[in-house]
């Protein structure tokens, strides 16, 4: 591209929608949170069943609200919304947020666009973890969760603390240790990982079914599980988008700041990876999400973490409720194959406007 040509790009940027979202965050936020409502209610009504969005919406106040409203719906269409949709719709939006918090944070503390929340190992842990859990031969629960679940979170918390150990304890640890380490840890994990698989024999199936994350074990139970560390954990980051925009500008700037480096960091790290564990021990390992949606945001707001973490949390949500859609209706396809379909192209055009010389 010429230089005129990238003049013209720029100025029309300056000028066009996106100067305009980017001025006036909260109407995207209203936005978002309309496209959220709006994949809420398909992501319930549709499916190889499909509920009236009337009957849906009317099931969904009077079970939720207590609205008196007049049935005319079947009970069947009553036990499939409340039973099996709805749990799987917010754990898909639940994750998703999780997921998109998670990114922006290790984007923003390894100051590395293309982090995900799986840099420090967690998806080698917790692929590990589920993995020696199918090998198994007994099966438990465990606080309304299976082995696969509570094995999955732990592997992921020990690459974690694994990583940040041998980083040097995270805070005192500098961003090339720590992304090395964590390589070097999920290489060990992923060789394990092969091994389990090697051993699964008939069970092989299941393993990549996690693998690849699918939302159809989804229920109230490992919901009401799974909400508080993940909601709690992203408010906490949230609350922390002064440290991690100081961070973002780097070591010495943040300390100018009045940010205490090290134990912001650590802190951060902490949360955001424990939310990341959350997520995989509910859904598996879902691509993409931590990946692209914080992106796209950037792009629509800019830089800020103020701005950026609540917007990817209300897109992250959505765009899985509406992958998860993608997923279930021609059958009970991994939702991580659509995101990637989805994902994968949108992050190439992202990295095509980097090519180009135009900044986030």
């Amino acid at each position: 591209m010429t230089a005129p040509e990238l003049a013209h790009r720029r100025a029309s940027v300056q000028h066009g929608p996106l100067a305009t979202l980017r001025s006036r965050p909260v109407v995207l936020g209203v936005l978002g949170l309309v496209v959220l409502g709006v994949a809420i209610v398909a992501g319930i009504a549709l499916g190889t069943v499909t509920v009236a969005p009337a009957d849906t919406l009317g099931i969904l106040t009077h079970r939720l609200l207590g609205w008196p409203v007049a049935q005319t719906w079947p009970a069947t269409s009553e036990t499939i919304v409340m039973e099996l949709r709805v749990p799987r719709v917010l754990t898909a939006m639940l994750v998703g947020l999780g997921l998109a918090v998670a990114g922006v944070t290790f984007q923003g503390l390894l100051r590395n666009p293309l982090a995900d929340p799986y840099v420090l190992g967690t998806a080698s842990g917790a692929a590990l973890g589920a993995a020696i859990a199918v090998l198994i031969p007994m099966q438990f629960a465990l606080l309304g969760l299976g082995l696969v679940n509570v094995f999955a979170f732990i592997g992921a918390i020990v690459a974690v603390v694994l990583v940040h150990q041998i980083a040097g304890g995270g805070g005192r640890s500098t961003l090339t240790s720590l992304l090395l380490t964590g390589y070097a840890v999920g290489s060990l994990l992923a060789a394990g990982l092969a091994l389990a698989m090697y051993l699964s024999g008939s069970q092989l199936r299941q393993i990549f079914f996690y693998l690849l994350g699918s939302l159809a074990g989804a229920d109230w139970q490992s919901l009401v599980i799974g909400l508080p560390v993940i909601v709690v954990g992203s408010l906490l980051i949230m609350l922390r988008s002064r440290s991690l925009n100081g961070l973002l500008l780097g070591d010495e700037t943040a300390r100018h700041l009045g940010v205490d480096v090290r134990r912001e960091r650590a802190i951060l790290l902490g949360l955001a990876s424990l939310v990341t564990a959350a997520a995989v021990a509910l859904a598996g390992l879902i691509g993409f999400v931590g990946l692209v949606v914080p992106h796209v945001v950037r792009l629509l707001v800019g830089p800020n973490a103020r701005l950026v973490l609540p917007l990817s949390a209300i897109f992250g949500g959505a765009f899985l409720i509406v992958a998860d859609l993608g997923a279930r209706i021609p059958g009970e396809l991994p939702v991580g194959i659509i995101t990637a379909v989805i994902g994968a192209p949108v992050f190439v055009l992202l990295l095509r406007r980097y090519r180009t010389g135009y900044q986030l």
